[in-house]
């Protein structure tokens, strides 16, 4: 079955709140996309000056926002992830992806991230050579291929050579989940699944849809 995981850039807690209570009862697991301000220009949530409320979610005196009912994948789009990664690990998150153009060292992240415990993918921009991600695929649960070339924005326009680079991921792992993240939407999600993905991560496609509980169902009806 292809999932459908909505996608949300937090630009604050009170966003991040707000945002996530969309999903209740719609979605079973909301993409965070996290951003640092240095891998990408955007900064969102917990890069909020003052911001106390992330350190008390890792400490446990606190839980994420309908933690109860929606599981976490973290998107850190964000410069040598293997310095902060734990911190989402005791934050709960169910999945964490980095960008394996801003890691740095692969090793600390694997010893950060416990194999079984949190599901661990690599995300590759459309430029980005595959071999950049071959050495580490017997060693992530999921590859994430990004639709858009300026990533860290929503609403970016469709880049197709992510159409090529989905079905040589397949080609090398039959078996392995495929996500997609940028530019997913109702003329693009059949395509994707066609090349070979397994998940559509769509962000403007169901916040700006004006009903996102329609959006996340229509996309499911496209594609399975």
């Amino acid at each position: 079955m292809i999932e459908i995981i909505p996608a949300i850039m937090p630009k604050n807690y009170d966003d991040l709140v707000g945002k996530v209570g969309l999903f209740a009862g719609v979605a079973p697991l909301v993409q965070l996309d996290i951003m640092d301000g240095k891998f990408v220009p955007n900064r969102t949530w917990p890069y909020n000056p003052g911001d106390q409320h992330f350190v008390k979610i890792i400490k446990e005196e606190e839980g994420m926002p309908e933690w109860e009912i929606i599981d976490f994948e973290v998107d850190l789009m964000i410069q040598n992830p293997e310095e902060v990664v734990g911190q989402w690990v005791l934050a709960g998150a169910e999945r964490i992806i980095v960008h394996i153009e801003g890691v740095n060292d692969f090793e600390k992240i694997r010893k950060a991230v416990p194999q079984g415990a949190v599901k661990f993918g690599l995300a590759l921009n459309p430029s980005t050579p595959l071999s950049s991600i071959e050495p580490y695929l017997d060693r992530i649960d999921f590859v994430q291929c990004m639709g858009i070339a300026k990533i860290g924005f929503q609403g970016e326009s469709f880049d197709s050579r992510v159409l090529e680079q989905i079905r040589s991921v397949r080609n090398i792992r039959p078996d392995m989940p495929i996500s997609v993240d940028g530019s997913v939407n109702s003329e693009t999600a059949g395509i994707l699944v066609k090349a070979g993905a397994t998940r559509l991560v769509a962000g403007s496609a169901i916040l700006k849809s004006g009903d996102v509980s329609l959006a996340v169902l229509e996309l499911r009806n496209l594609v399975q």
